[in-house]
């Protein structure tokens, strides 16, 4: 991709959920603005970058409207792994752990 931001390239947004993608948007969108802005004072150094940003914008708005009807998959979210995994019981951890959870429960009870 020869113009555009480097980190919205179409197979990147392939991997982007929903949620992310409308924070891009709105990223872009605010940038968007910022540049007419400074388009319209006199202050823009980069001209280039206000297509770039509207490339950007439209990729999204593609991305978007290709997974609303079926075209494009949506991404499965992928749950992190925990930090710690938790040391597997043995029988004999289980069996000793038991007598302890039946007096605390007693305690309770009583």
């Amino acid at each position: 991709m020869a113009i555009g931001s480097k980190e919205l390239a179409s197979a990147e947004l392939d991997t982007f959920e929903d949620s992310r993608l409308a924070d891009e948007l709105k990223k872009a969108k605010e940038e968007l603005f910022n540049l007419r802005f400074q388009s319209a004072t006199g202050q823009l150094e980069s001209h280039g970058r206000l297509r770039a940003v509207k490339r950007d914008i439209a990729r999204i708005y593609t991305v978007l409207r290709e997974r609303e009807l079926g075209i494009r998959a949506t991404p499965v979210a992928v749950e992190a792994p925990a930090k710690a995994a938790a040391p597997k019981k043995t029988k004999k951890a289980d069996a000793a752990a038991e007598p302890a959870a039946v007096a605390e429960t007693e305690t309770k009870e009583a």
